[in-house]
């Protein structure tokens, strides 16, 4: 008896708070370094909003923010069958708990193992958001090849929910998971990035001397790391004094990651200046001259968006996510994936012509206040929200 009016209190709560929306999500900071406003945005339109993510120190920065937070088993590897079962089971039990009407879902193992459970459970609304197909579609290897179906087949089952739509940075990613037959063309969305603060990053102008190439990136091979150090070595010796400067931290959880001993043995060398995990990126932008961005495949890098707000020239690779995040020719260069001369040339090209620097930096501004703007990003999925709930006009 005491079950069943605890459920019924919690149904007057749930009705009263709005419709219930809950963001799953691997890792607690990455849910506040990019998903924060759209879960402000969703309570501020009158939604109960929870997160769901593992356990870590940003948790408390969530709680602090009045969100509803729950902790979920998540590995990082993938290696045991039984534990990404149980990861399931976890959210099919958190989502017959708390009666969500609406799971968004946010990088690959949620946007898989959320959208299975949210059918078993019968929640009446699903939102994916494919922020990159990762590491998997690029590893080509026998292993790879093999895992790549499975993964597949599970895009299938995740994202087929009746009631469903999937949120694309860029056109390739919905194209390849179309193909693939894993979603409907009626679901697709495209959403470029998740937007900038537009008032947090400015644009300001270059600082005084040497130029500076910043990558702003987890320090992963297929961001481009080795292909940046490289290009980094060719260009020593040059007259215009071009420096190079790495921000982020390795991932040891993710097979594609570089050492911090490499790292720091580049550094040792005077190849580039490694600054480690940097939270002030909007003052590294101000410091440096050129944005670095030269990954194998992205969603669309918040990196080059924030450096676009901060109105610097950008060279990144001719890859799908990275072209999305610019105008070729206009805010920056695009040049071969994997080719460490052509970033080379298009970064020293750029170091040693000022004019069209900064010609492309007031473009990369004005990119930026036309389509990565976070109000209009938060407004577009606010809206999908209530389209999904049937709670006002889309």
């Amino acid at each position: 008896m005491a079950q069943e009016e605890t459920r019924a209190h919690s149904k007057s709560d749930k009705r009263a708070a709005g419709p219930r929306l809950c963001f799953v999500i691997n890792n607690p900071a990455f849910f506040m370094s990019h998903r924060l406003p759209l879960a402000l945005g969703a309570r501020d339109a009158g939604f109960d909003v929870h997160v769901a993510t593992m356990d870590g120190p940003a948790v408390a920065q969530i709680n602090e923010h009045g969100l509803t937070h729950h902790v979920i088993p998540l590995s990082r590897s993938g290696g045991n069958p039984l534990q990404e079962v149980h990861s399931i089971w976890a959210m099919w039990r958190l989502f017959r708990q708390i009666r969500p009407d609406l799971i968004h879902a946010v990088t690959i193992k949620p946007v898989l193992y959320a959208g299975i459970a949210a059918r078993l459970a019968r929640v009446p609304a699903y939102m994916a958001a494919i922020s990159g197909l990762g590491f998997l579609f690029l590893d080509n290897s026998r292993k790879g090849v093999w895992v790549r179906r499975i993964v597949t087949v599970l895009y299938r089952l995740a994202l087929g929910h009746p009631n469903s739509r999937v949120i694309f940075q860029n056109r390739n990613d919905a194209e390849v998971l179309q193909q693939a037959g894993a979603v409907r063309s009626g679901q697709i969305v495209l959403i470029r990035g998740s937007g900038v603060d537009l008032t947090a990053y400015q644009a300001f102008p270059e600082p005084e001397g040497p130029p500076v190439a910043l990558m702003v990136a987890r320090m992963l091979a297929d961001k481009g790391v080795r292909e940046f150090v490289e290009a980094a070595r060719l260009a020593a010796g040059q007259p215009h004094g071009l420096r190079w400067v790495l921000a982020g931290s390795p991932d040891p959880g993710n097979p594609a990651s570089v050492t911090e001993q490499e790292l720091l043995q580049w550094q040792t060398e005077g190849v580039v200046t490694w600054l480690g995990e940097q939270h002030d990126i909007a003052g590294l932008y101000r410091d440096c001259h050129i944005a670095v961005l030269p990954s194998y495949r992205e969603g669309l890098p918040k990196s080059l968006i924030e450096a676009a707000a901060c109105g610097r020239a950008v060279v990144t690779t001719d890859v799908p996510g990275c072209r999305d995040a610019i105008t070729p020719d206009v805010t920056g260069l695009l040049v071969p994936v994997r080719d460490a001369v052509a970033l080379c040339e298009a970064v020293q090209r750029l170091a040693g012509d000022v004019e069209l620097r900064t010609t492309m930096g007031r473009a990369s501004r004005e990119l930026a206040e036309e389509a990565f703007d976070i109000r209009e990003v938060v407004r577009r999925h606010v809206a999908l929200y209530r389209e999904l709930t049937n709670t006002g006009k889309a």
